[in-house]
């Protein structure tokens, strides 16, 4: 339930702040005429959203055997490719979202109004809630489906919650730390996903494993037990691992965790130089 509440609520509170920022500015702009046209957007970027990842499920559910552990891998492999570019983008780009939002919006009132503010709020939230339905199957794969579904609705609950309270109240959310958390987090649930999703390409023979059981230790916490499940869920555990899974998540942890320490530093030297 943890990995689907902690995309949840990461992908909300990013769709929120979108929305929040952009309603914000036509407050500034004196265009509150046009929010009702955002707010349409919204709608509708939610519903094909939940179009979109319900045709996931189904198109996945048309799978058996070797053609099944195919599309369950890729999938996968998909969910951490994507999660990983979100983590790399938020941490690069994360503080000058609410200057670019506001220019993109002060632009469409110029230009074609309410057009292009739809847009620009569909686009924003339906990339968001595609990115989600990815992430949420590739969690539904490792979990239990109800698990995932109460998960996803108390994250996505919560982030209104603080959308609304962002920008309806005095209260302020450090954002920034908040990514930086939940981009840890996100570290080790991607690297789970590229680990699981190689198992499953060893398993329809597409990866070869190398060494078919690196260890096994199942005896000891087994991966079908209650605590295994959990754990596999968050870090995509596997009590008798192949080499080339084993290989695949130690590589995607130590190359991006590299690439974020790495950039979080050249962050804090170019704001020393700036003072």
């Amino acid at each position: 339930m943890f990995p689907s509440f902690l995309l949840s609520l990461r992908e909300g509170i990013e769709a929120a702040l979108i929305i929040g920022i952009i309603i914000g500015a036509l407050s500034k702009l004196q265009r509150d005429e046009l929010k009702p046209v955002v707010w349409r957007g919204v709608v509708v970027a939610v519903i094909l959203s939940l179009l979109f990842g319900l045709g996931l499920n189904l198109l996945g559910m048309e799978f058996s055997g070797q053609f099944e552990e195919v599309f369950e891998g890729l999938a996968m492999l998909l969910a951490a490719a994507i999660l990983t570019w979100m983590i790399l983008w938020m941490q690069s780009r994360g503080g000058e979202i609410q200057r670019d939002l506001e220019a993109k919006t002060a632009h469409a009132t110029l230009n074609r109004g309410g057009t292009a503010l739809f847009i620009l709020a569909f686009l924003a939230v339906f990339r968001e809630g595609v990115e989600l339905a990815l992430f949420l199957m590739a969690a539904r794969l490792a979990s239990d489906p109800i698990s995932v579904l109460i998960g996803a609705a108390l994250g996505l609950g919560i982030a209104i919650l603080l959308g609304w309270m962002l920008f309806a109240t005095t209260r302020r959310l450090n954002i920034r730390s908040f990514f930086q958390v939940t981009n840890v987090l996100l570290l080790f649930f991607a690297a789970g996903l590229v680990a699981y999703g190689v198992h499953e390409l060893n398993e329809a023979g597409w990866i070869p494993a190398i060494i078919e059981h690196v260890w096994d230790i199942n005896y000891i916490l087994d991966e079908k037990s209650e605590v295994g499940l959990i754990l596999k869920a968050l870090f995509g555990y596997n009590g008798n691992p192949s080499l080339s899974e084993v290989l695949a998540y130690l590589s995607y942890f130590v190359v991006l965790g590299t690439i974020l320490l790495r950039n979080q530093r050249k962050q804090i030297k170019a704001k020393a130089i700036a003072v």
